[in-house]
Formats: structure tokens, sequence, C-alpha cells
């Protein structure tokens, strides 16, 4: 069972936010901590990130013993992530659909990768060529009501998508999705759920519920396991 904090742009720019948010979400419990690069990077834009700035992210996530991770929209992203050394990357849906020559470059390196399918509308999925993608359900909608969600996978264990990217409020839905076998979590992650810096505040789990949806899924994985 792994679980990501989708920190994203979270941080709002700010570096001591970003320190803070990743020693939370190794409290929390998350196996990872997800940052994006190459959506809204520009220099007076909130997620501009320097290589310096992203070389010291990694190395927060590293004296708090959480992985990194990079999750890749765009070309200037993947050359930002060459300044660091992720042992395997998220691409997002619209990068998925946008720039499939990207994806297979980043898919030829040959590390796990966790690909979404928020906007992915065809039946077979896509670039299932390659061996090292983990398939991450989703719903492209920011943020997700559970009216929407009435085609959420009713087993995850019998088909090749293995995990949930989480837009919805709460942790319930999440947690619907472990009890169907999905054992790949992402979920955004936040300090404060009234921050309107970013419409992510919103939809994301604060340290004490993401703690929670981490305990309980769990023990849930182990039930699935043993057949209860």
């Amino acid at each position: 069972m792994l679980f990501i904090a989708e920190i994203g742009m979270n941080h709002n720019g700010n570096l001591d936010l970003c320190n803070e948010l990743v020693r939370q979400a190794k409290w929390a419990g998350a196996d990872i901590a997800k940052f994006q690069l190459g959506w809204r990077a520009n220099p007076d834009e909130i997620n501009h990130i320097t290589p310096e700035d992203l070389i010291k992210i990694e190395q927060i996530c590293k004296y708090y013993d959480i992985e990194y991770m990079a999750s890749i929209i765009t070309e200037e992203g993947f050359e930002l992530s060459s300044h660091t050394n992720p042992n395997r990357y998220k691409i997002a849906s619209r990068t998925v659909i946008d720039k499939p020559k990207l994806v297979k470059q980043i898919l030829d390196l040959n590390k796990p990768t966790f690909l979404s399918l928020g906007m992915w509308e065809k039946d077979e999925l896509p670039f299932n060529k390659y061996k090292n993608i983990e398939y991450l359900w989703c719903k492209s909608l920011y943020p997700t009501y559970p009216s929407d969600l009435t085609d959420l996978p009713k087993d995850f264990s019998g088909i090749e998508i293995t995990g949930y990217s989480d837009h919805s409020v709460g942790i319930e839905i999440a947690l619907t999705a472990i009890t169907r076998g999905a054992t790949i979590i992402e979920k955004h992650f936040t300090l404060d759920k009234s921050d309107t810096t970013i419409r992510d505040h919103a939809l994301s789990a604060t340290p004490n519920e993401f703690r929670l949806m981490v305990n309980l899924g769990r023990n849930i994985h182990k039930n699935n396991l043993i057949g209860i």
C-alpha cells in the first residue's frame, strides 16, 4: 500500500512552507511527497521553482526520510527535474493527452512511473507496451463530488489500474477505493483547507485527515489481503 501526499502548489510559492508541508506529510504517514513541475511555473507565478529550489526540496525530503517525486507537466518541467534524481515519476493526464513524445521520453528512463487517467477517454490504456507504468484512476474535476464518481471502479484488483488519484473533499472516497482493491492513493495535502491562495487547498487533506486515511487505509488493505 502506497500513499502519495500531493503537495503540488500548496506551498504557495514559499520554500519555508514547503519544508513544513514535507515534515507534516511524513508525520501523517505519506510514503511520497509529490511536486508539480512545469505548471504555473513562470517567474511571476505561484509554482516558479528554480533548479536551486528543487535541489533544496529534494534535500528537505531526504532529511525527513520521505521519498521526493516529480510530477511532470511540460518539457520545461522535465528539464528542471533533471537537476535532481527522483526514484520515480508521475505524469499528469493533460501531459498524457497533449505531449505523448514527452511521456515516451520519461518512460524510456525505465523508472517506475505513475500515469494519471483523469482526461483519458479511450478504452485502451495509453502507452501500455511499457512495463514501468502504474495507472491511477482519476477524475479531473476540482473538487470532485461523490455524484461525479459513479464510475469509480468496483474492483481495482481485477483491472490494470492499480491506484486512485483523489480530488474529492474529505477522505471517504479514497478509503472507498481502498476497499475496492486500490493499492496506491494520491491525495492533495495542505496545512490549511481555508487557504484561498489556490483552489487545491479546499480539496486537500490536512495532516490529521491524511494520517487517519493512512491508518484506516492500511488496515483495510490488510483485510483485503486476507479476504475479510
